[in-house]
């Protein structure tokens, strides 16, 4: 029987009606203003983005999280930003995309919307007043009026033009019955940069996004109403729910994969352990914890906070590594997690690390057990625009004009350390990069949804893709990556 908790921490979503009306700027600034303030602020981003969750940690010193109702499913929701939040005195949701978009062709699932409504969260717009005056009265009460399950709580004007601008705006606005919490003016100097997938992430510019950080917080300050916003994150009702565990997860899910038909399921030359068995204690004397070596610094930024968690309450001894600067894996690996980044930016650097290109290769060729995302699967290639990778697989990439981005639903193909055939994952696309052959001869993936395609790369231990996963929506992978990494101790 699951005990059920009533969670109560006060708690604000920052959504806007469309990309590019200055969520970020709003959400990171309060989150460093109100941090400022002694607060202990938990930081939360709706989907799959990786890279604005990494200047949310900076803001307030606690891990980002992402809550994804895609990937994890609308019931994990409140539980992992209860997980997150834990002893905080605020909390504070960056939306996606405009409030009411979500997954394509899915209605309100995934949307800032539904993770409002799942989170009982009053939800803050923000609106770039740029070019309008009266007519953002009209706007706001549209998104107001769309979905009465949504409570919005006020609005957020930001990129005004003048004080003339101002009066306007929030005459419209106190005649549409709507408070108005804070008024940005255009500030091109806290602008932070952004490339082919979006922002450039905190590991490329630490110094530099402290500096970004420490405007935007001015910038909230001066222009927002904290006490007003905090007052409104208080009228948030209590959840009732249990707070996400990544041991109770463990305990809950190894029987959950099943076989499915839309793909022939698949050897990978050696059955990997943890096919559906129930969980092993491999904690032990600390000496014998399995080390599970992830790589990191500025080439491999994108990795969910609750993988790392999970791995360690799995009985794994988690160590990162840098791949642009170390040499050697680290000391006793026997395991390794590759996840997502921009390696097509330093192709040239992890070319000229070959020593640890080596140590990489001759692990995968041991049999070693190898996760590897979307930059990972680029490492892993024999090269990278030309540039020398590993060379573990049979396969180049280039960057690429087209971007290729969106949600997939798949069904693992072929038995792995990471994945027993049959298991079914939903994911996340986002590249523009293309690496040819697109699947080896025992495919990692099969896409199910939007279309029907395999994809990846299994071979020995090595389970390789594009497709970036959330583990907490299926935990039994990361016991099974670690009861790989344990058996080759």
């Amino acid at each position: 029987m699951v005990t059920s908790y009533r969670f109560d921490v006060p708690r604000l979503v920052i959504a806007a009606p469309s990309s590019g009306s200055g969520k970020t700027t709003v959400a990171t600034g309060l989150m460093a203003a109100f941090s400022e303030r002694g607060l202990a602020v938990s930081p939360h981003k709706a989907g799959p983005d990786y890279i604005d969750p990494g200047y949310h940690a900076l803001a307030t010193g606690r891990p980002g999280r992402n809550l994804d109702a895609f990937m994890c499913g609308p019931e994990l929701v409140a539980p992992l930003f209860a997980h997150g939040a834990a002893g905080c005195d605020l909390a504070v949701v960056e939306g996606v995309m405009g409030l009411y978009d979500g997954a394509a062709g899915r209605g309100e699932l995934a949307s800032t919307a539904q993770v409002a409504k799942l989170l009982r969260a009053p939800v803050v717009l923000v609106v770039d007043a740029s070019s309008q005056s009266r007519s953002v009265a009209a706007l706001v009460h549209g998104f107001a009026s769309f979905d009465p399950q949504v409570r919005l709580g006020g609005v957020i004007l930001n990129k005004v033009g003048s004080d003339r601008h101002e009066v306007m705006l929030r005459e419209a606005l106190e005649e549409a019955g709507m408070p108005v919490l804070g008024v940005l003016r255009r500030a091109p100097q806290v602008a932070t940069p952004s490339r082919h997938l979006g922002l450039v992430p905190v590991a490329e510019r630490h110094t530099d996004a402290l500096a970004s950080v420490s405007a935007l917080a001015a910038q909230v300050r001066a222009g927002c109403d904290l006490d007003a916003l905090m007052a409104l994150a208080r009228t948030a009702p209590p959840l009732d729910c249990e707070a996400w565990s990544p041991a109770a997860a463990l305990t809950r899910s190894w029987s959950h994969t099943s076989a499915s038909p839309a793909f022939e399921a698949r050897g990978a030359g050696g059955s990997a352990p943890g096919n559906g068995a129930a969980p092993a204690d491999l904690g032990g004397a600390p000496g014998r914890r399995p080390v599970v070596a992830v790589a990191g610094g500025p080439a491999f930024t994108f990795s969910y906070a609750e993988h790392t968690e999970l791995l360690t309450a799995a009985g794994a001894e988690v160590v990162t590594f840098d791949p642009l600067r170390d040499e050697a894996l680290p000391d006793g690996t026997t395991g390794l997690v590759i996840g997502g980044g921009f390696p097509e930016m330093y192709a040239p650097e992890l070319s000229a690390n070959e020593p640890l290109r080596a140590a990489v290769a001759a692990f995968a060729a041991a049999g070693g057990p190898v996760a590897a995302e979307c930059a990972g699967l680029l490492y892993l290639g024999r090269s990278l625009d030309g540039k020398p990778m590993c060379g573990v697989l049979d396969a180049d990439a280039r960057m690429s004009e087209r971007l290729t981005l969106g949600y997939r639903e798949a069904v693992a193909v072929s038995d792995s350390a990471l994945a027993q055939a049959g298991t079914r994952l939903r994911g996340h696309e986002f590249h523009r990069t293309v690496i040819e052959p697109g699947a080896g001869a025992a495919p990692a993936w099969g896409f199910t949804h939007p279309e029907r395609r395999v994809e990846g790369f299994v071979q020995q231990g090595v389970h390789a893709s594009y497709l970036h996963t959330h583990w907490a929506a299926e935990p039994s992978v990361a016991r099974r990556f670690t009861e790989a990494a344990a058996a080759r101790r």
